[in-house]
């Protein structure tokens, strides 16, 4: 294996068109005087991106009268493979000669701006302007030794991240103020939970200023499932923010209207190719960050102004997972009298909700925890004891077991007593629409579950607010969907969800919502939904987001 990372299979080429809008939505347009700029492709491939560029510093620097001395800094590509960099040279070469560059003063140019370099290693600074496709390449694919010197130049690079994330960093790290980065990449860093590092960057010191989403369109010269969006982010004070999501028919004539749209973006713009609007600002702090239609992120906007998080210790209200046992097969049973009774817990799981109503299939959880939280002296507990030494190659080899091998027969999660009697609203981790179901304190979730509890609120009334289309729209804006729409009801979005407090909700309404509750009645909860939080002009936009 190379020292250097060969990316071959990370690169995608970009439209000409898709560059055009870029170019254009940052003003590196030859009106502009661009020979007074520095401006960096950090991964030219095969010069998408560095031979327009190349060609709008000519022709600016023709209009406002530049030297090719004055244009040699201007401009700086970076590329890992001395193939592309050959390639890419003698294309700008030529777009020099043609535009009348004597040949000494053409190589000398292509020279200066194509560039054999790691730019995660070794990216220029000082600059304006980074715009480009980074590449995608996921961790486990990048060597060892080399993945170690990228994660201690990008703090940014943990979990299960990808290399793109490090080439944000890094452009951004390199900005002059005022300047900007314009890439189209994933958009998943924005929420998920590998993001955080960077959006937490992103929010101390710069300014997001577009967001264009472009998961369905023909964005790239081959197929890939990349879930793009053209991302404008600048180095300086928040200010207002372009939100737009476009359909399978954005194209480089939609390009050019949205183009326009944006130059005043004082008006949403909806039609069949995209939709936009202008946000006051972008969302705060290092959470994950909504995507979807711009009306319904202003409508998120506004509710995360004026109401608090779901959990909250005002109302004591905590969101959580059910257990993981790392071996369902050994600690999951069916059998009241594997073991000890006391050490068998009422367990609930996904098709114990699927009524919408709790109606329990008999499974157990094997339960070796404490109420204290201590682990069981298995000699306490014969009978356990014997089923889990039955077990206990299975139990040990697991990573559980093996961190822990005095605890080989522990579930990965320890198990909260209190949970099994409290009131809960359970939902499935993958549903089409927000279906949360009440146990009255008699099961405890399994790890497909997740749970809200709460010591201030009617457990049906907050029943009725999340079965709405309120929170349909928080989790689709802020989950990561599946195949097909399928949403995640997990904690981390969960938490996103903003609600009044319990008594800002009259007797009546709280009345209504517990009973929309009890019979499933989604359009009803709606309804009152949207009166407890002063939505009604938003409501089409509420109905259009499922």
């Amino acid at each position: 294996m190379p020292k250097q990372l060969k990316r071959e299979h990370g690169e995608v080429l970009t439209r000409s068109w898709v560059v055009d809008l870029i170019l254009d939505l940052v003003g590196y347009t030859p009106d502009k005087d661009l020979a007074s700029l520095v401006a960096v492709e950090p991964s030219f491939g095969r010069g998408a991106f560095l031979i327009p560029m190349a060609k709008r510093l000519v022709q600016s620097a023709q209009q406002h009268g530049r030297s090719s001395s004055e244009m040699a800094g201007a401009l700086v590509g970076v590329d890992l493979q001395k193939s592309n960099v050959s390639n890419v040279e003698t294309l700008v070469h030529h777009e020099l000669s043609w535009s009348g560059y004597e040949q000494k003063t053409a190589a000398r140019l292509s020279r200066a701006w194509t560039r054999e370099a790691d730019y995660i290693l070794a990216p220029p600074d000082n600059v304006d302007l980074v715009v480009g496709n980074p590449p995608y390449v996921r961790l486990e694919e990048i060597p060892p030794g080399l993945l170690k010197e990228y994660q201690s130049c990008c703090s940014t690079m943990s979990g299960r991240t990808d290399l793109y994330v490090g080439f944000i960093e890094q452009a951004l790290r390199s900005l002059n103020y005022g300047g900007c980065l314009a890439y189209i990449c994933a958009d998943r860093w924005m929420r998920n939970q590998y993001g955080k590092p960077l959006r937490s960057m992103v929010a101390s010191d710069f300014a997001v200023d577009l967001v264009l989403t472009m998961h369905d369109v023909d964005a790239f010269e081959e197929q890939v499932s990349a879930y793009p969006a053209i991302t404008i982010i600048s180095r300086g004070s928040q200010g207002p923010a372009i939100v737009a999501d476009t359909t399978r028919s954005f194209d480089s004539l939609a390009a050019q209207d949205f183009k326009r749209w944006a130059s005043d973006a004082s008006v949403p713009h909806a039609d069949g190719r995209f939709r936009a609007a202008q946000l006051p600002h972008w969302f705060e702090g290092s959470g994950f960050w909504p995507t979807g239609d711009p009306d319904l992120l202003r409508l998120l906007d506004h509710l995360n102004d004026n109401f608090a998080p779901l959990e909250s210790t005002a109302t004591g209200t905590r969101v959580g997972i059910g257990v993981a046992t790392g071996s369902d097969r050994v600690f999951v049973t069916q059998d009241p009298d594997l073991v000890e009774a006391d050490r068998l817990l009422p367990l609930a799981v996904r098709r114990d909700l699927l009524t919408g109503q709790i109606e329990w299939n008999g499974q157990y959880l094997v339960n070796p925890w404490n109420a204290d939280g201590s682990l069981v002296d298995l000699n306490s507990s014969p009978r356990m004891q014997a089923f889990f030494e039955m077990h206990r190659e299975a139990l040990s080899s697991r990573h559980v077991g093996k961190k822990n091998p005095e605890r080989w027969f522990r579930t990965i999660d320890k198990v909260d007593h209190e949970l099994v009697f409290r009131e809960k609203l359970l939902f499935p981790d993958m549903a089409s629409t927000s279906s949360p179901v009440l146990d009255h304190g008699t099961l405890y979730p399994h790890h497909n579950l997740y749970w809200v509890t709460s010591d201030e609120w009617d457990m049906r009334v907050l029943g009725g607010l999340l079965l709405s289309r309120v929170t349909d729209a928080y989790i689709g804006a802020y989950c990561v969907r599946m195949r097909g729409g399928t949403m995640r009801f997990q904690a981390q979005y969960l938490r996103q969800i903003r609600v009044p407090h319990p008594e800002e909700i009259s007797p009546s309404v709280a009345k209504g919502l517990a009973e929309a509750f009890d019979a499933r009645d989604t359009d009803r909860a709606t309804d009152l939904a949207i009166g407890v939080y002063g939505i009604e002009e938003h409501r089409s936009v509420l109905e259009r987001s499922l």
